[in-house]
């Protein structure tokens, strides 16, 4: 789900409201310490615990093998979803000395990318835009992006953005679609998995106030750890007790099917909306 940027934190540095003393848990990695320094710069705690690291799984053998495949056939469209997975493949390609024949054959059939992120990096690269997924950039977008395609029996790519979107995934077999997924980089636990432990620990003895998920991953793999620790049967209720702020729908979904009850949800799913929505809903 689309963060915002660092400009979109920076932006809410300027507010007047202060989280009086209210304990906020954060699960973002990448921009966690600059969120828990603006929940701080209001007066609230932060309580940091991320709750993704992102793990490379770009395999060049594999990639030389997919690129030689689709020069013998090629795609009709490729997907492209996230800016760092784009990124590793283009890397990979370029250290195999393949990008030329990849760039070759993202001329050749229909671009859809899910944000501003891998449209950015294609751009960098010459590649056509074709057709780009509206916000808030959801699987739905990326479906309505590519209706009206003609799919059936042919090879569509998509770049996987962490995990498989089975959604987008079914979908398009659905319309008869022969699928290649390029896995460049995968979501896991920390390797220091003791800041989920203290947060899992801090929710059932009820000091925390609010409780902010900015991906749906980061609620999977919260469970996945409250599990492996003996403590998940639980953790719904100690959720629930807080108010907990989703960065957006898929975020929101995945809560849901946890029987967690989403307090608030960002709209547009970007970080600056989701914490000044937050900061308004705990300042009185």
């Amino acid at each position: 789900m689309h963060l915002g940027g660092r400009g979109a934190v920076r932006r809410l540095h300027a507010g007047a409201l202060l989280l009086k003393s209210k304990t906020v848990a954060i699960l973002e990695s990448r921009l966690g310490p600059e969120l828990a320094g603006l929940i701080e710069k209001r007066g609230g705690r932060a309580l940091l615990a991320p709750a993704l690291a992102e793990v490379p799984d770009v395999d060049p053998a594999e990639i030389g093998r997919l690129v030689a495949a689709l020069a013998e056939r090629p795609p009709r469209a490729a997907i492209f979803q996230t800016g760092v997975g784009t990124r590793a493949l283009l890397d990979t390609a370029d250290s195999l000395g393949i990008a030329p024949v990849l760039l070759e054959l993202l001329s050749k059939c229909t671009v859809v990318v899910r944000g501003p992120k891998p449209t950015g990096v294609l751009r960098s690269r010459g590649v056509r835009i074709d057709r780009s997924a509206a916000q808030p950039y959801t699987t739905a977008e990326v479906l309505a992006a590519v209706a009206g395609l003609p799919l059936s029996g042919e090879r569509v790519v998509v770049q996987r953005y962490g995990e498989t979107n089975r959604e987008l995934e079914r979908a398009l077999r659905g319309e008869g679609a022969e699928i290649l997924e390029i896995p460049t980089y995968r979501w896991a636990l920390p390797e220091d998995t003791r800041p989920l432990e203290n947060l899992i620990a801090a929710l059932e003895a009820g000091g925390v106030d609010a409780t902010v998920f900015t991906s749906a991953s980061q609620a999977h793999n919260l469970f996945a750890l409250a599990r492996r620790i003996g403590r998940d049967a639980a953790l719904p209720a100690s959720l629930n007790r807080t108010l907990v702020a989703s960065i957006g729908p898929v975020c929101s979904a995945a809560l849901a099917a946890y029987s967690v009850n989403i307090a608030l949800e960002a709209s547009p799913p970007k970080l600056g909306p989701l914490v000044a929505a937050l900061e308004k809903a705990l300042s009185p």
